[in-house]
């Protein structure tokens, strides 16, 4: 019989089809001599099925005749093998996904097979069963809807009783392994957008319901897990600790955006379920307390956790209800919300930390009956926040009556780069969050200056005086009082979450709470210690909150920002007698046009994650030497970025309109008697094998290889804002005339005769640009990927000590012809007043490429 099954045949042939139906109804036991037959009909028969769907409906027919899922239960039965089950599901589930006949579809779910199928007792502990059972399922539900639903359930009267599909595949909805829960969520989610109201009452049944706080809870040590992480890298950074916390990280939004999927379903009282279980099991014990508490080494772990996880729930979760809940909350101080999650105020101190939840039923969790009376259980105190050995409260933060929207506006004056980066986030997703109200937002003083003016026009044109007058007044836009929406989520944090101690605060008027919020930023663009990225984002929110108007400035916030940009600009002059003057300008202008994009964005320049990771950092010990002129030409990079924010943020004051480019005066002609003119080199400057006159170089030997000397005639050049060390060596047959063979830039070489050999002149030789600049040579998070530039240096030797000054006194003049000329044309920028007037025509933006030294000239 078996040699018989090998013969030659018509493969895709209804005969085929019956011959290997035979067969099978013939196997009596499946054990290991008969495993690989009986696998090898299971596979050609799936492979018949799929192929007699699109070309012969006679091949279903037969299947159908010959109950060919009977056999299929039948061999399951009688398997006493791995191998068996495994190519079953795998048959079953191709035939499943493969099939486009509704006929077919219907007969498949129309028998109990399937759901005998479904609830067999297979042996999960092998992985590859598991993986072929969850595949099986996924296939199912793919082929779900109104009318095929109703086939794989159980009824009595009008009511679901039973749903093997969706009960077995959520057993798995927690397993360790990610593609296993990445595919019981696609199951669930087809189910639910079916739309079948029996099924619906189902599924948010007792005991099935408990599966959405269930899924809460495992997303709560998720995010317990990823505060740990982040502790562990702010303490001890490793090579793969950015990489593991954007896995991380990316299954946290994967998740909610699961919850996200689950609301957009539609199924009643479900989107009120994960709000409940979203504010009551995280937010509230966790993520809010956390905002208050760092710990005594100043790993603010929990308050970088807590603003991020903020950030996403409200970007990603799309409910009205969450949204303008947490909103409301951060009116409230951190002793309401504790006590609303059952904790206890230690002082100042409460003992809420990331920790894993307590297992078990009888760990003194609490629990607390939302509105419509479902159970909620909340963790205990001790398992809910920081888990640091030492806690202390956070500077300016320490009183326990402090609202939480005090606490985001004092990290923006006192807070670190990090802090400060998260409230900006915060901020900004309220501001991007349409579920929110706008009275929500005019109460967090956020809402921009563009929907007042609807709001109060709006109240003008239905005859309300109070907004004609506050639209056409010349003082602030807003008077004293809040809308009602306000009022509502107010209420309902007090009476349905227990928070009911709202801060004073909350009936303080919009006007005062922007006026704080503009307070901060402007207090924000002031400070040393914070990173010009970070300062892009606090622009970012300034111009969203005030786009075409500097009416809600006032004198102090301009005397501020003008002393801060008076300062700033001191520094970018000194910066002209540093390192990179030649790359000034050109760094300035393509920050100038960055800043502007960033500034008129719709959005913020950086997704939630980045609070999360480590700073960028180009000039560390393992990448850059301190000292180094990279380390120099980071620290002008990040001075040029706050300058021209400051910048543009003194023409936004003053009510001007952004140029699209800085201005600055055009560069100049050579002077007659220049060196580069008198050597003959045209506005490209030197290159190696180009001919040049050497009247003003001075001779001088080098040693680039030890034992090797080579002798070169020292030329030092300046054109414009560039400048090159030139080492050329003498034509034999034509005097005074030489060929380039080295070139070096001029700037940062910080020319100096040795102390010991007044014939020896030092050059440093700086990299030609900064590496950090080009984006082929970083990642997206900015770590190096190759290993950078480090100084060079050149001892020349000359002749005599005269020959040696004048290579000295030849190597400063053109430094300083240089920075003349950077000086010059940076001149109208350095004048307010000139950088502000629109009539000035004679500024243009320069050349945007800096020239560069060849990569084989050093």
């Amino acid at each position: 019989m078996w040699f018989s099954f090998w013969r030659s045949r018509d493969r895709f042939s209804l005969d085929e089809l019956r011959y290997l139906t035979d067969q099978l109804t013939k196997v009596q036991i499946v054990n290991e001599v008969n495993k690989d037959f009986v696998i090898e009909a299971l596979r050609s028969i799936a492979e018949l099925i799929t192929y007699g769907d699109q070309h012969d409906p006679g091949f279903f027919e037969f299947f159908m005749e010959k109950q060919v899922m009977g056999e299929f239960v039948r061999i399951l039965k009688l398997s006493r093998t791995v191998s068996v089950p495994l190519q079953l599901l795998q048959t079953v589930s191709i035939m499943i996904q493969n099939l486009k006949s509704e006929h077919a579809i219907y007969y498949m779910f129309s028998n109990e097979h399937m759901n005998y199928l479904i609830t067999y007792s297979f042996d999960f502990r092998n992985e590859e069963i598991l993986s072929y059972y969850i595949s099986f399922l996924r296939a199912i539900s793919g082929k779900l809807n109104k009318n095929t639903i109703s086939l794989l359930v159980k009824t009595r009267g009008d009511e679901v009783v039973s749903f093997p599909l969706y009960v077995e595949a959520i057993r798995f909805a927690f397993h360790e392994e990610n593609m296993v829960r990445t595919a019981v969520r696609t199951v669930t989610l087809n189910v639910y957008h079916v739309g079948d109201d029996s099924v619906n009452r189902y599924i948010t049944s007792a005991p099935h319901v408990d599966y959405f706080s269930n899924l809460i809870s495992f997303f709560r040590n998720q995010c317990i897990n990823l505060n740990r992480l982040v502790s562990e890298t702010l303490k001890n950074p490793g090579p793969d600790s950015t990489s593991t916390i954007i896995a991380t990280v990316d299954e946290i939004e994967d998740n909610l955006y699961y919850f996200s999927d689950i609301v957009s379903a539609g199924i009643p009282d479900v989107g009120r379920l994960i709000t409940d279980s979203i504010l009551m099991l995280l937010i509230f014990p966790l993520l809010f307390p956390s905002l208050r508490i760092v710990a005594v080494n100043d790993m603010q772990s929990g308050v970088v956790t807590s603003l991020y996880l903020l950030c996403c729930i409200l970007r990603i979760v799309k409910i009205k209800d969450l949204a303008n809940t947490i909103a409301a909350t951060l009116f409230c101080p951190l002793e309401a919300v504790i006590k609303s999650s059952g904790a206890k105020v230690n002082g100042h101190i409460c003992d809420h930390r990331f920790a894993p939840e307590s297992q078990g039923s009888d760990n003194g969790s609490l629990t607390k009956c939302d509105a419509g009376g479902s159970t909620i259980h909340l963790p205990h105190s001790s398992d809910s926040g920081f888990h640091p050995e030492n806690v202390i409260t956070q500077i300016d933060c320490s009183n326990s009556n402090m609202a939480f929207r005090e606490v985001l506006l004092a990290y923006l004056t006192n807070g670190d780069d990090i802090q400060v980066l998260g409230s900006l986030g915060v901020f900004a997703t309220l501001l991007q969050t349409k579920e929110l109200e706008e009275s929500m937002l005019d109460a967090l003083g956020i809402l921009p200056q563009r929907k007042q003016h609807k709001k109060l026009l709006l109240q003008a044109l239905v005859g309300e005086d109070s907004g004609e007058e506050q639209l056409f007044s010349s003082g602030s836009f807003m008077k004293d009082g809040i809308g009602s929406e306000f009022d509502v989520y107010m209420e309902k944090i007090k009476g349905q979450y227990g928070v009911f101690s709202p801060s004073s605060e909350a009936g303080t008027s919009p006007r005062a709470h922007r006026f704080q919020v503009l307070d901060a930023l402007v207090s924000l663009f002031c400070r040393s210690n914070i990173s010009a990225e970070t300062m892009w984002d606090g622009g970012w929110l300034l111009r969203q909150l005030l786009p075409y108007s500097e009416a809600e400035f006032n004198s102090h916030h301009l005397e501020l920002l003008k002393g801060s940009y008076k300062s700033c600009t001191s520094a970018l002059v000194d910066e002209v007698r540093g390192i990179w003057p030649d790359l000034l300008i050109t760094v300035l202008c393509d920050e100038w046009r960055k800043c502007k994009r960033a500034m008129e964005s719709s959005s913020p320049q950086k997704e939630p994650k980045c609070i999360l990771l480590p700073p960028q950092k180009f000039s560390s010990e393992d990448d850059i030497p301190h000292g180094s002129s990279l380390a120099a030409g980071e620290r002008m990079h990040e001075m040029v970025k706050v300058f021209v924010l400051l910048h543009q943020l003194q023409i936004f004051t003053l009510g001007r309109d952004l140029p699209e480019q800085p201005p600055i005066c055009p560069p100049s002609d050579l002077p007659e008697n220049s060196h580069a003119q008198t050597s003959g080199l045209d506005a490209a400057g030197p290159r190696p094998g180009t001919e040049v006159s050497l009247v003003n170089a001075v001779p001088c030997r080098i040693a680039f290889e030890r034992g090797k000397e080579r002798h070169f005639c020292f030329l030092a050049v300046s054109i414009g804002t560039s400048g090159w060390l030139v080492l050329a060596e003498e034509l034999p047959l034509k005097k005074n005339y030489g060929i380039v063979r080295v070139t070096a830039p001029l700037a940062g070489c910080n020319p100096r005769i040795d102390d010991k050999h007044s014939r020896w002149l030092h050059l440093r030789i700086r990299p030609s640009s900064l590496p950090f600049l080009d984006p082929v040579k970083f990642n997206v998070y900015g770590r190096m990927r190759s290993k950078a530039l480090v100084d060079g240096r050149w001892t020349l030797a000359f002749r005599d000590e005269e020959s040696c000054k004048s290579a000295l006194f030849m190597t400063l003049e053109e430094i300083k012809l240089l920075r003349d000329e950077v000086h010059r044309r940076l001149k109208p920028l350095l004048n307010l007043e000139t950088a502000i007037d629109p009539s000035s025509s004679s500024l243009h933006l320069p050349e945007a490429t800096p020239y560069t030294t060849p990569p084989d000239s050093l």
